[in-house]
């Protein structure tokens, strides 16, 4: 998405059914509420790098676990980080991943989505029997 808007992860694209035009309102029972703050731009500078702040530490955590074990040290952290985010629960419902905190060592830390849930991670709108038709490629 070019205009930095954030996408749920087991989002589902909807198959137009209908014909498009004038009239065609928005399908709430498919794609939820519509939200203006999804379509804005980042406001700060430093708002991109926060949200990217996970993924830079853990880039800079296998950097220096390569210069300190060396590489296999680093595949296998990367493989194990990879099964455990293979491991989720059904597409409609909230995952805690509890697994992939504790590897990163984050298991012992209070944070703001602890104690307020991630706002990121709002409880995805949906008829659960077609999101599990379209995980299994049945739809």
């Amino acid at each position: 998405n070019s205009r930095g808007a954030s996408l749920l992860k087991d989002s589902i694209p909807i198959i137009e059914f209908s014909a498009s035009g004038p009239f065609e309102g928005h399908d709430l029972l498919r794609r939820g509420f519509t939200s203006v703050k999804n379509e804005l731009l980042p406001s700060h500078p430093l708002e991109l790098s926060e949200k990217n702040f996970q993924l830079n530490k853990d880039k800079t955590n296998f950097e220096t676990l390569r210069n300190i074990q060396g590489l296999h040290a680093t595949l296998k952290m990367q493989m194990e980080f990879r099964a455990v985010k293979q491991v989720q629960r059904l597409p409609f419902l909230h995952s805690s991943n509890i697994a992939l905190d504790t590897l990163r060592g984050n298991h012992e830390c209070i944070g703001f989505e602890d104690i307020l849930n991630d706002p990121s991670q709002s409880e995805v709108m949906g008829e659960p029997h077609m999101m599990m038709e379209y995980k299994l490629g049945l739809f």
